[in-house]
């Protein structure tokens, strides 16, 4: 999900620019005997080529979830490679054991 540099002009001069970028992918395998993938994405604010700001957001992805929507080509190729049949027949498993779908 890495998104080009947007430039904010003020004045007829470019003052501020914000990047956000996908910067920590990890797989973490949960107790259950599933994996799942959590992505932290960095929102970077640039003055006159300064990082002035940078904040982070977490999300995480499940063999649950509609994963084959991920915008992002090195996050979908992760997911596609530990999401496999067995990881996705543990998470149902383990919904299904604590009331879940």
């Amino acid at each position: 999900m890495d998104r080009p540099e947007r430039a904010i002009n003020i004045g007829g001069h470019m003052a501020l620019t914000e990047e956000t970028l996908n910067d920590k992918i990890e797989v973490l395998n949960m107790p259950a005997g599933y994996p799942v993938v959590q992505v932290r994405t960095a929102s970077i604010i640039k003055r006159d080529g300064e990082e002035i700001s940078r904040n982070f957001h977490r999300r995480v992805v499940t063999p649950g979830d509609d994963f084959l929507a991920e915008p992002d080509a090195d996050v979908l190729a992760i997911i596609q490679a530990v999401f496999t049949a067995e990881a996705q027949q543990a998470y149902a498993d383990h919904q299904a054991a604590q009331g879940g779908e």
